[in-house]
């Protein structure tokens, strides 16, 4: 496993799509040789596209962490969200089984409803949001159009170069007296470092689909207290959005390693942005 994972990070026939976003900076720095694409250079909704940029870089491995994340945006623009987090994946998968490459895609946990505590790989999807059903429909066409796949569902992303939950936190503790979070909505955050340097090893793995977070588990609530000295509680009812949310979201992870906790991916992020 260790000697194949090497391999992978090594691969001179790598590309990232989605290089620019919060997940595929951190994807650059676990695959320094890979061929970074952002959304100006490839739209991985053009099959004449994503199929020329494959054959182009003679890609042995594609990692596409492009997607459209903006939860509540997605319940306005759902033929947006359908078309980059549904179908998108579908084409790419498409062009990397005729190319003979391997696709890894990350998904989410708002594929569940949060009726469970806890979900495994295998538990049966029931999105509440358009966000949640254009991730699905991703999933959904991988499987159709390919077999050598990983699909990395994570959950509460966080990280450099993208607007995240934590520095938004950080940003409003600053500015206001008490910080309201919502404490009924329950899952594991996920630094995007961590989550990076986890994908070699999926690579490594046998196809199929793999939950990787960091260990623990909290609410929104608990998350921001852990870095803000002003945060307090509230309901989901009181801190109403477009999109709903599962309540649970925990992705249980039965294939791999846990990541390292959550409280101390949090502790070096913060370190390292004021080190920036």
């Amino acid at each position: 496993m260790v000697v194949e994972a090497i391999k992978a990070v090594n691969s001179p026939a790598i590309v990232i799509l989605g290089a620019n976003g919060m997940l595929g900076h951190a994807l650059q720095e676990v695959f320094p040789r890979a061929k970074p694409l952002g959304h100006t250079a490839i739209d991985i909704t053009d099959d004449a596209s994503v199929r020329r940029i494959i054959r182009a870089n003679q890609a042995d491995i594609v990692i596409n962490a492009a997607a459209y994340t903006d939860v509540d945006g997605c319940e306005e623009h759902e033929d947006l969200a359908t078309a980059v987090n549904g179908h998108g994946p579908g084409i790419i998968a498409s062009a990397c089984a005729d190319a003979g490459a391997v696709l890894v895609h990350y998904s989410t946990d708002y594929i569940f409803d949060g009726t469970r505590r806890n979900y495994r790989e295998d538990d049966a999807p029931n999105p509440l949001s358009a966000y949640g059903r254009s991730k699905l429909l991703g999933e959904e066409v991988i499987r159709k159009n390919m077999q050598d796949y990983r699909i990395i569902r994570t959950s509460w992303l966080f990280g450099h170069y993208g607007k995240n939950f934590v520095d938004t936190i950080l940003s409003l503790s600053a500015q206001i007296t008490q910080v309201k979070v919502v404490n009924d909505q329950i899952g594991k955050p996920t630094y995007t470092v961590d989550l990076a340097r986890k994908t070699p090893e999926v690579l490594s793995l046998e196809p199929g689909i793999y939950h990787i977070t960091n260990d623990g588990v909290c609410s929104w609530y608990e998350f921001a207290s852990a870095f803000i000295p002003n945060a307090t509680p509230c309901s989901t009812a009181e801190f109403p959005r477009k999109a709903k949310r599962p309540m649970f979201s925990i992705l249980e992870n039965t294939k791999t390693f846990p990541l390292r906790h959550w409280r101390e991916a949090v502790r070096e992020y913060i370190q390292s942005k004021k080190a920036i």
